[in-house]
């Protein structure tokens, strides 16, 4: 199945990235599960190695490579760490708000330094009181001469504590046409951090609070024009935010299943691997088809992502059933360890709290149904990938 999708560079990059993870990530997890602090050197580590860019085109220094290639690096990142893999896919929001609604001063400015690991870029939208509902958030800017005043809070903004450009969407009129985006330096006056607080999963990534207090920007931040803030929260909700959280998902669902079989070859009953068991051997063959089918999805969907084909169901889809084919098997992998998957030396029971964090950002499982359902009766109006997904040549992916 991989073959159909794959050229040999993929395999290549796969290969590289499984390496550097096991090498330089894997050995932190358990510091990261332990101190449940912000992993700032380990995501500038992972950003030097020049994955952030891989979207990006070559001609602002990216690898060109697009989102077969983005799923990737991630998948494999998270296979050893959801955390780090959590990372990566938080800034690869922030690269999307700039390639498609940046313009060229910008996406000079910005794209070299975010494919070199020079910056780290964020995306956010989420608001204390409105949540997922866009169209509810208070935070405002305001025109001042040549700069706009932001005031408001932001919150569940992936990378919050170690991102440096981060891509806000707030209020600069009313409805619907009352949105616009601005990229804010972390380091300008009147922005803050609120104190980084650890979640039940995903130890070593920030998704926290960010303020903005009569912070100035000036106007040439401004992403796209006033009144677009919309269509850069969406877009980049579809086409990338649902590919990257159904990546995550695929890599910590095969590290549940590699563990858990590895713990039932290890395991004696009855003088047998505990694999030997009728009952365990069926929980271990649902574990593996969840997982084919599940990569089978996500493939499928970025493929047609990079090919320029209309995927916008697809992208729902594949974010539902990695998530919830991820957040099943690690139940399964959870009774088949009883209780040994309680404790942290096994990291069966990290696998299951980090799967869990999969299932809110880009719209929950319920929203992906409802999103489905839409498609199905004819009423979906959903059509980023056919107004934003460029066309990719074969070859360019090629060796």
């Amino acid at each position: 199945m991989d073959g159909y999708f794959m050229t040999e560079r993929h395999e290549i990059l796969r290969a590289e990235v499984r390496a550097f993870a096991e090498a330089k990530v894997a050995p932190r997890t358990a510091d990261m599960e332990a101190s449940r602090a912000v992993e700032h050197e380990l995501s500038r580590l992972i950003a030097k190695e020049g994955w952030l860019g891989v979207t990006i085109d070559q001609g602002y220094g990216g690898m060109g490579m697009g989102h077969l290639a983005k799923t990737i690096i991630i998948e494999e990142l998270s296979r050893v760490s959801g955390a780090m893999g959590a990372m990566v896919q938080a800034s690869q929001l922030g690269v999307a708000k700039i390639i498609h609604f940046g313009d060229e001063r910008q996406k000079l400015k910005w794209l070299p330094a975010v494919a070199a690991g020079d910056c780290l870029p964020t995306i956010a939208v989420t608001e204390p009181q409105s949540g997922g509902h866009v169209l509810g958030m208070e935070s405002t800017a305001r025109r001042e001469g040549d700069e706009y005043v932001l005031n408001g809070r932001k919150v569940f903004v992936g990378n919050s504590h170690v991102g440096d450009l981060h891509g806000v969407v707030v209020r600069t009129g009313e409805g619907s046409t009352g949105l616009s985006a601005f990229l804010v330096e972390s380091d300008r006056p009147g922005f803050s951090l609120a104190p980084h607080q650890p979640a039940m999963g995903l130890h070593g990534f920030s998704f926290g609070e960010i303020r903005y207090d009569e912070c100035r920007v000036p106007a040439e931040n401004l992403l796209g024009h006033e009144g677009q803030g919309l269509d850069v929260a969406y877009s980049s909700s579809v086409l990338y935010g649902r590919p990257n959280l159904t990546a995550v998902s695929l890599g910590i669902h095969q590290a549940l299943l590699e563990e858990t079989t590895r713990y039932t070859s290890e395991q004696l009953r009855y003088g047998k691997p505990l694999s030997a068991l009728p009952t365990i051997r069926q929980k271990l063959g649902e574990m593996q088809s969840r997982l084919m089918t599940a990569r089978l999805a996500a493939y499928h969907a970025v493929h047609l992502l990079d090919s320029g084909i209309p995927c916008d169901a697809e992208l729902m889809n594949a974010k539902y059933l990695n998530v919830e084919s991820a957040i099943d098997s690690a139940r399964a992998a959870m009774e088949i360890h009883a209780a040994c998957g309680l404790f942290p030396d096994r990291p069966v029971e990290r696998f299951a709290r980090d799967a869990s964090h999969m299932y809110a950002p880009a719209g929950t499982s319920d929203i992906q149904l409802y999103r489905l359902a839409e498609v199905a009766l004819g009423t979906s109006l959903s059509d980023w990938s056919s107004r934003l997904a460029a066309p990719r040549v074969p070859e360019a992916a090629a060796v």
